[in-house]
């Protein structure tokens, strides 16, 4: 038996390389995202920066379930986190490697079963685990008549 579950954000231009990013099921306005210059103005985060919080936060909220199973009450979790940038063969940029630091707000001492959580608790992290293991991802662009330009274009009627 399958339980396929999906996420969906949406993305619009506002001006150059700035977008408001909606998140379908969150209750909160958007997000306004932006290159640094000199491609935008950094009036928001930009890719590198969200996948990096992604990380952070994923791992952060992989680990306060962990402890909080184990019947530990921690107090507030903090997160850093650090990316490499890298230049390709091709000389494009991509990230090569990322750090994420989780700091506890008490001593290790205080929190029951601690090193079983932190031998499991980043595998109950969705976006670490994916980046890791690679993700498949599929593109499509079409253009403003709905016309599939790139990628799949089997669903389209007619076809």
């Amino acid at each position: 038996m399958s339980e396929d579950k999906h996420v969906r954000v949406r993305l619009e231009q506002q001006e150059n390389f700035c977008f408001l990013v909606r998140f379908d099921e969150a209750q909160v306005d958007g997000l306004l995202t932006d290159e640094s210059a000199p491609l935008g103005k950094g009036a928001g985060p930009n890719p590198s920066q969200l996948l990096l919080a992604a990380l952070a936060n994923c791992l952060s909220a992989s680990l306060l379930f962990a402890l909080r199973k184990f019947h530990n009450q921690p107090g507030r979790l903090r997160a850093e986190a650090e990316t490499r940038l890298e230049r390709d063969p091709a000389g494009r940029w991509h990230i090569s490697k990322a750090w994420v630091e989780l700091h506890l707000a008490e001593g290790a001492e205080q929190h029951q079963q601690l090193p079983r959580i932190l031998e499991q608790f980043e595998q109950y992290c969705i976006v670490t685990q994916s980046v890791r293991a690679g993700i498949d991802v599929e593109v499509t662009v079409k253009d403003a008549q709905g016309r599939v330009l790139l990628g799949d274009k089997s669903f389209e009627a007619g076809s």
